[in-house]
């Protein structure tokens, strides 16, 4: 089930995204260095659960779900061109590609970073959905993806390097910079699928210990992955020394720690077989997508 929306869903997004940037962008170059990030690719898992959610309520999957995932996939991407920076992360690989600043210079990257982040919010203004929803789901991403979640996340984990933090603050600072943005994508399909407040809280539960668990999961990696298979530099974070999970319980801490996420999101997705219209497969298959 999740393969076809992979298949069959996912290059529509990729599409709206590529046509958005052609057609409200006057600079060329500037139009250049925000599509060499989008076409990099990825595995796109955030419009992925933008789509599985919305799908796994009965609810139909339209122009304005793929303007949602796309809006939501460009704050990523954004987020990639500036963490690569040598300000921040200072690496020069993203998706088996040079990354944006090694390739168009630090400025034009810059640039790219913001136009993907402010055309995100002129995307999905542009929906043809209820005013109602819409503010809803303005007001969440600007929340999910500006101080109070991702980058509120981003500068605690620079200023966490080199400083030994507590396991509380480190989920504190990775809910914010990793689970933001995944849990949007859980709430987003929500609200797309006129889900009740009880819904409501289950799929943000849900998003919390997924965007744990893919972090978690993103630390081991940095260290046990390889270069070829991610498509990024690994070791990157001993070489910043960051505050990681790996770091803070060891690996074999942090592998349980990962599971531990995985099992609570199951659990919750059990929660959410008691709804009348809901489908967990599609979920359930999405989990397994954070495993080691």
């Amino acid at each position: 089930m999740l393969q076809a929306l992979r298949t069959k869903e996912l290059p529509k997004i990729e599409e709206v995204m590529l046509t958005f940037i052609q057609d409200h962008t006057s600079n060329q170059q500037l139009a250049e260095s925000m599509a060499y990030s989008v076409k990099a690719g990825g595995k796109r898992i955030r419009p992925l659960i933008v789509l599985a959610t919305t799908a796994s309520f009965n609810e139909q999957i339209d122009v304005n779900t793929y303007h949602v995932a796309a809006a939501l996939e460009m704050i990523h991407t954004y987020s990639l061109i500036h963490d690569d920076l040598p300000a921040m992360d200072d690496d020069d690989l993203r998706r088996g590609k040079p990354t944006n600043h090694i390739v168009y210079g630090e400025a034009l990257a810059i640039l790219a970073g913001d136009g993907l982040l402010t055309g995100a919010f002129q995307l999905l203004s542009e929906t043809s959905l209820e005013a109602k929803k819409q503010v809803s789901l303005l007001q969440l991403l600007a929340k999910s993806a500006g101080s109070e979640g991702m980058v509120a996340g981003q500068a605690g984990d620079i200023t966490a390097e080199k400083k030994q933090v507590s396991l509380e603050e480190l989920v504190a600072i990775h809910r914010g910079k990793t689970g933001a943005l995944l849990t949007y994508g859980f709430v987003a399909g929500g609200i797309l699928a006129n889900q009740t407040d009880y819904v409501m809280e289950q799929l943000q539960k849900l998003g919390q210990h997924v965007g744990l668990a893919f972090q978690i999961r993103d630390d081991l990696l940095d260290i046990v992955g390889n270069a070829e298979e991610l498509g990024k530099n690994v070791g990157q974070d001993a070489k910043l020394e960051k505050s990681t999970y790996p770091s803070l319980l060891g690996l074999s801490g942090a592998k349980e720690a990962l599971q531990s996420e995985l099992n609570q999101a199951l659990a919750v997705v059990d929660e959410l077989k008691e709804v009348e219209v809901f489908d967990s497969g599609l979920f359930q298959e999405l989990i397994t997508l954070f495993e080691l």
